[in-house]
């Protein structure tokens, strides 16, 4: 029997059978559970970013997303993941072009028009104060910071965002196809979620190398812009902002950016080659 106390009070609540074992990060816990004799898994938050992440889950209503079964201020119930397909398995075992087509399909699904407006969102200006933060330790950072500032002063086709697009938070959801969990729920540029795609898999699973091959970026880069509709000067310009913010966190986190760091440094190259 689950014995904590938010679990167990959803179980109630939402008249729920536990399903599996617990699951703790840094920003939820998490219970696979059976809802109305249907896979679900029970989200609660313990950060307010997850609770925000929870009010965008809602409003995509199931479009490139997890269905939502339940939610209140602190908990989401939805719809939960039964294929057998990975992403990150696809990404290293050389089907890193089919993996990313459908990252980019189901960042395109998340950014369709809907019809109710948007919840309030994080805005990118405020999710990038780390990096304008940390810009003075090295060179690199520095120039990826001001990119940041000019890219956030003059934003393009703005939309709500995911935020935390990567090869684990893109689910194979069986007939109902890959479809986005986990989202930081942000508001800005639709291209910072393409750029997010580049540092992944290899922030978490660094072996074997995918993210920071030479050879693996430069064919992102040119399936992503066409998939996307992006220009290919813009998405550079994205990849090496948001590459200088992760790193940016890991290094507050007192940890190596070394993979951030190559795919910044990949981004320059190929930005200034252009």
């Amino acid at each position: 029997m689950c014995g904590d106390a938010d679990f167990q009070h959803y179980l109630r609540e939402w008249d729920l059978v536990p399903d599996g074992a617990e699951i703790l990060t840094r920003t939820a816990k998490l219970l696979s559970v059976r809802h109305r004799d249907r896979p679900a898994m029970l989200r609660v938050a313990l950060t307010a970013e997850a609770a925000e992440g929870a009010a965008v889950m809602v409003w995509w209503q199931g479009q490139g997303a997890a269905r939502v079964f339940a939610v209140d201020d602190k908990a989401l119930l939805l719809e939960r993941a039964t294929g057998a397909r990975s992403l990150l398995a696809m990404s290293q075992g050389e089907q890193d072009v089919e993996a990313t087509r459908v990252l980019c399909d189901v960042i395109a699904e998340l950014h369709a028009s809907r019809r109710e407006p948007a919840p309030q969102l994080t805005s990118l200006l405020e999710w990038f104060e780390p990096l304008l933060a940390s810009a003075h330790l090295t060179d690199q950072l520095a120039r990826s910071a001001a990119m940041a500032r000019k890219l956030l002063a003059e934003p393009q086709d703005v939309v709500a965002l995911h935020g935390d697009v990567h090869h684990e938070n893109v689910l194979d959801f069986g007939p109902r196809g890959w479809l986005a969990i986990d989202p930081k729920g942000l508001w800005g540029e639709r291209g910072f979620d393409y750029a997010n795609i580049f540092c992944n898999p290899d922030i978490e699973q660094p072996e074997p190398a995918v993210a920071v091959r030479t050879d693996i970026f430069h064919q992102r880069v040119a399936s992503v812009s066409a998939a996307a509709g992006l220009d290919r000067r813009r998405l550079l310009d994205w990849i090496v902002a948001w590459a200088g913010l992760s790193a940016s966190w890991i290094i507050a986190d007192g940890d190596d950016p070394g993979v951030d760091m190559a795919v910044l440094s990949l981004a320059l190259a190929c930005s200034d080659a252009t």
